[in-house]
């Protein structure tokens, strides 16, 4: 059980939050509705080896949204910029502010997406909620445009990134916003259930209208649009240590077609989708790139200074007092999507193909 207090929206809420409300005590862990989808129900003992895990990095997308200003700054600080930091006389050469650099670390040169649906009750049709995820990340991994990541990881070949099963998970809410801790026992859940870990597989959540998640249990930066003081992100990418099963790399997605998170309206597809997709492209070219905080990020410019190939290139616009994402239209594959483009270091700009 985790009991908290906490100021949420403009009311004080006392409550305990019953692991019970999202995770069984017992029982079956998954059944196969076919041969591409898993119904999964987490156990308490997910959660425990979620509460014991060390989360290996977090990577927030920010919202649209004065929080969302400040958390850039913060997860600039994060890395630590300094004088020490940053590049010494280059000696005449050319150094360009967007370029990312390489600390060494691990990237994902191949990998299966798996898509986790949470639904409250078992309600909340993909297709109504979310769109068709599945379908983007499929056209991405066929598409040029999945080769902007080939500099990053150092291989060309085509068919490196493709699209697995998917899990339904369902819940119940409880009173209080989820945090990371219940996501990454979801993706315990998952992960134990199909064998799939490590850099080879990767898993994104997509959270049902209406669910608020934040970071930790001060519920201080969430995803949060009815509570703009701690509306800080619209997604992140993650990584994490299981003590039993090991690494895990996943991204978070809240319902994105919220004020805040929305791209600009009058996209191919519409607001859910464009919505929808632009921040998923986002998550998972960042997870490629840079899945633990070690591999590649701007260590060039002091204003970009920690950030990664999507956060570069996540444009915003404003239309009246809304801001929306601004990104290009172009085909994926064949098919017309609005998502953003992602910075390269090839041509040292954004762009939609290597």
């Amino acid at each position: 059980m985790r009991t908290t207090s906490t100021v949420f929206g403009k009311f004080t809420i006392v409550v305990a939050a019953f692991v019970g409300l999202l995770f069984a005590t017992n029982g079956a862990r998954a059944q196969s509705s076919s041969a591409n989808e898993l119904d999964i129900k987490p156990t308490t003992f997910d959660h425990d080896q979620a509460e014991s895990a060390k989360t290996a990095y977090r990577h927030a997308h920010p919202a649209n949204t004065a929080a969302g200003q400040e958390l850039r700054a913060r997860q600039t600080a994060l890395r630590k910029p300094s004088k020490d930091s940053m590049p010494a006389d280059d000696g005449g050469i050319v150094t360009y502010e967007g370029d990312l650099s390489n600390q060494g670390g691990e990237v994902v040169t191949t990998t299966v997406f798996h898509a986790i649906y949470m639904r409250v009750g078992g309600k909340c049709p993909i297709a109504t909620c979310w769109g068709d995820p599945e379908g983007f990340l499929r056209d991405l991994g066929d598409s040029n445009f999945i080769h902007l990541a080939d500099q990053y990881v150092g291989l060309h070949s085509s068919n490196r990134y493709t699209v697995g099963f998917h899990a339904k998970v369902n819940y119940t809410p409880p009173v209080v916003p989820l945090i990371d801790t219940d996501i990454q026992a979801v993706v315990h859940a998952v992960a134990m259930a199909s064998g799939d870990t490590g850099y080879g597989h990767m898993y994104h959540v997509f959270l049902p209208p209406g669910q608020d998640e934040c970071f930790d249990s001060t519920f201080t930066q969430c995803y949060s649009p009815n509570s703009p003081a701690v509306f800080f992100y619209c997604a992140y990418h993650s990584s994490v240590d299981f003590t039993d099963i090991g690494h895990v790399v996943y991204s978070v997605e809240p319902f994105q077609n919220v004020p805040g998170c929305q791209v600009e309206p009058g996209t191919p597809n519409g607001s859910l989708v464009d919505s929808t997709d632009n921040v998923l492209n986002h998550e998972t070219f960042e997870a490629i790139s840079d899945p633990d905080g070690t591999a590649w990020f701007n260590t060039t410019s002091l204003p970009l200074f920690g950030s990664e190939d999507g956060d570069e290139c996540a444009f915003i616009t404003f239309v009246g007092p809304n801001a929306y994402f601004n990104p290009p239209t172009f085909k994926i594959n064949g098919h017309s999507y609005a998502v953003q483009s992602i910075y390269s270091n090839d041509v040292h700009a954004c762009g939609t193909a290597p």
